[in-house]
């Protein structure tokens, strides 16, 4: 089992930029394929970016590509999500999620997670 803390959220203005940490707890965080997801109020969640256990093959959704970059750190037990030229849409609740596994590719947006954070908020204003 894992347990996941997500940090870095905040109020940026439009155009700024934030980095979103998610820390791992265990010694087996290489062993997990993560992501990150997002959801706005009156919206379903989304997938936002994943990475798989190496850190060697990131996938990164159509909306922030581009804009954002996931990342990971095993020896830190962290995921991490460079945002940059932050827009208002981009408002929403923050989480990282980790799935067992390791695989070759990057996690599609549909695939399943087993674990998840409590979220942080990043709010953009216009």
């Amino acid at each position: 089992q894992v347990h996941l803390v997500e940090s870095g959220g905040g109020l940026v203005q439009a155009g700024g930029s934030l980095k979103l940490s998610c820390a791992a707890s265990g010694r087996t965080f290489s062993s997990y394929t993560m992501g990150w997801f997002r959801q706005a109020p009156g919206k379903e969640r989304e997938f936002v970016a994943g990475i798989n256990w190496s850190g060697g093959s990131a996938n990164h959704a159509d909306s922030v590509k581009g804009r954002f970059t996931i990342s990971r750190d095993n020896a830190k037990n962290t995921v991490y999500l460079q945002m940059n030229s932050l827009k208002p849409e981009d408002t929403a609740v923050y989480y990282c999620a980790a799935r067992w596994g390791r695989t070759i590719v990057a996690p599609s947006a549909g695939d399943p997670y087993d674990y998840w954070g409590q979220g942080t908020q990043v709010t953009v204003s216009s």
